[in-house]
């Protein structure tokens, strides 16, 4: 099946409840912290690329960047995701990644987003005819499903 220039860029949209334990809420045990739900979105690509210029080279920040953007409900400043303890922040991060398609580090994200993010983009531009405001709106994991679908595609073809 086919999809659409239109059904590929909706897929960014989504949001996902995620649940947070009571656990991770309060690692100590010293309340008991009841399960709660938080809703996150897929991060873009465009939001990649200004986490990477806003962090540099601060990896805790990367993360609770990522983390800050991602969160629909409750939506959080940077101050406020800032002081987040670091176990919930992770456990959001892994979460993040997961609903973006995304199954690496923060650096190891950094350095994924810098130089390949334009040929990416290039890349899809040409193959679907997408403008560069479609690609920004793409997921990582979708830019990477395009990526491979345009590569079989190629290959199938000979080219």
């Amino acid at each position: 099946m086919s999809l659409s220039a239109d059904e590929l860029l909706l897929a960014g949209t989504a949001t996902h409840r995620v649940a947070v334990p009571g656990r991770v809420l309060d690692p100590s045990g010293a309340v008991d912290a009841p399960a709660g739900e938080v809703v996150l979105r897929p991060l873009r690509l465009a939001d990649l690329a200004r986490i990477a210029r806003a962090a540099k080279d601060d990896g805790h920040l990367t993360g609770v960047l990522m983390v800050q953007q991602a969160l629909v409900e409750p939506a959080l400043s940077i101050e406020q995701a800032n002081r987040l303890h670091a176990g919930l922040v992770q456990h959001l991060l892994n979460e993040v990644n997961r609903i973006s398609g995304l199954a690496m580090s923060a650096d190891e994200l950094e350095q994924a987003v810098q130089a390949p993010l334009a040929k990416a983009c290039f890349t899809l531009a040409r193959e679907f005819g997408w403008s560069p405001e479609q690609c920004a709106a793409l997921s990582v994991g979708q830019v990477l499903l395009y990526l491979e679908m345009a590569a079989r595609d190629r290959a199938a073809a000979g080219r």
